[in-house]
């Protein structure tokens, strides 16, 4: 049996000091994604993409760890995240797992706004098959939202932070 479940976070974040340099600062890839994700987490596999290693959780006594592979450019000042590949360790043999990451960051006249997608479809893992489909993608549901939540989270603290640091270094 396919589960199915998905999440979504808006983002707007004011920026009142050097707003204007938000667009150049979205032109630097690594350092962006970087400070939007866990660094330690985040493996750079060429020009516009990167692995990155999702903090693992738990969801019914199992432990899961996903691996995804991202896409990131820059179309017309908006910087444009989307899942590649992705790989699930921690439920044993799993058939069918796709995950589905569609996000973009842009510079405004009020400072940053984005979106985020974050979907998957599984198969049902063997050790859940007694627990009901309604129950799972509640879960699932929670799980992908608590994960966005996360990364929004640290993109409000961190990505101004990183903006700032770079305008200084930038001597702006």
């Amino acid at each position: 049996m396919l589960l199915a479940f998905d999440a979504k976070q808006k983002l707007k974040l004011s920026v009142t000091s050097h707003k204007e340099f938000l667009s150049n600062y979205l032109l630097e890839e690594e350092r962006v994604v970087g400070a939007m994700l866990d660094s330690k987490k985040l493996v750079p596999e060429g020009v516009g993409r990167y692995k990155y290693t999702v903090t693992s959780f738990k969801v019914f006594q199992l432990d899961i760890n996903p691996v995804v592979s991202i896409a990131v450019e820059n179309r017309n000042g908006i910087l444009q995240m989307s899942a590649l590949e992705s790989k699930l360790d921690g439920l044993g043999i799993v058939d069918d797992f796709n995950l589905i990451l569609k996000a973009n960051l842009g510079a405004t006249d009020f400072g940053l706004e984005g979106e985020a997608l974050l979907g998957v479809s599984v198969s049902q893992p063997t050790l859940l098959k007694l627990v009901p489909k309604k129950i799972l993608e509640s879960t699932g549901h929670s799980v992908l939202n608590g994960i966005l939540l996360g990364i929004k989270s640290r993109v409000q603290k961190q990505l101004v932070k990183d903006f700032l640091n770079w305008c200084e270094l930038n001597k702006i």
